[in-house]
């Protein structure tokens, strides 16, 4: 009897509760359609180098699971490095500084000189804890001056997949909805290599941070078909990152896009496009 108790101390020693997840819903194995639990999908984001996961920016839920996902990430394996789309080249001291500072500062956000554009109340909790974390946290956007550049003279974009016609026609389509439709034409062949070196500077940090390494983009840039993915890919990375996508229940996620899906309860929809007609005077 001694025996059997000791072994059952010993078992329930060795292994580590991990919470349940914040958010119901479903997730997808899109490899093969198998619905999966919360649990099997974080043994199954512990195995690859590179993770993408993409978000919808406004949506609590998704920052929720995000942070679920990276703690218990590091529960099951060491983390190399977490990437963010929301940090930029000339943020990156005041990141390192704001690691080591002891105490940490008071206004986190005016440490960093956090992006008014990205809701701190949605992001806070995520930064704060990977800044406590022997990792490295790292930007992997680009800073205004270089997205200045980019407009003014699109450099040429080297490498097969990212540059197929039906990857830039279905990126134009996106840029064009997601301005709902106000952009002059002569204004897309810009906004689209903007967009696409952003996916190319975000794969680039992706490649050259340590492992495993985990990048937190927008679901266009997530995008195995059309985002970072493929221009890893080009860069010469042997295998595509895995990607798991985060969407609100009721979005078309399919497999050419993710490996993974989550769904989220579908929130109520909000009209940006009311309050960019005003600005556009329309």
């Amino acid at each position: 009897m001694r025996r059997i108790l000791l072994l059952v101390v010993l078992l329930l020693g060795g292994c580590q509760h991990v919470p349940p997840p914040p958010v119901a819903g479903e997730i997808r194995d899109l490899r093969n359609g198998e619905v999966i639990t919360a649990q099997e999908l974080l043994a199954q984001l512990s195995k690859p180098a590179r993770v993408i996961i993409g978000e919808q920016h406004d949506n609590a839920d998704h920052h929720a699971v995000e942070l679920w996902l990276l703690q218990d990430l590091g529960r099951t394996r060491p983390q190399g490095s977490l990437l963010l789309e929301m940090l930029t080249p000339d943020q990156q001291v005041r990141v390192d500084q704001v690691r080591h500072a002891s105490p940490p500062p008071n206004d986190i956000p005016a440490a960093l000189a956090w992006q008014d554009g990205w809701d701190w109340n949605l992001y806070g909790p995520i930064v704060r804890f990977a800044l406590t974390q022997p990792y490295l946290l790292l930007d992997a956007n680009l800073d205004n001056s270089e997205i200045r550049a980019v407009y003014r003279n699109p450099p040429v974009l080297d490498g097969t997949r990212s540059n197929a016609a039906t990857v830039k026609s279905e990126l134009l389509g996106e840029i064009s909805d997601s301005h709902c439709g106000l952009l002059p034409q002569s204004q897309m062949p810009a906004m689209l290599a903007v967009q696409q070196q952003r996916d190319r500077r975000m794969a680039t940090r992706l490649l050259d941070a340590p492992a495993p390494a985990l990048l937190l983009a927008g679901g266009f840039h997530a995008r195995k078909n059309v985002g970072v993915p493929l221009h890893a890919l080009d860069l010469g990375a042997p295998e595509a990152p895995t990607v798991l996508m985060l969407a609100e229940q009721g979005s078309q996620i399919t497999p050419a896009m993710a490996d993974y899906v989550w769904f989220t309860p579908a929130k109520a929809p909000q009209d940006y496009c009311a309050e960019m007609r005003k600005q556009f005077g329309k």
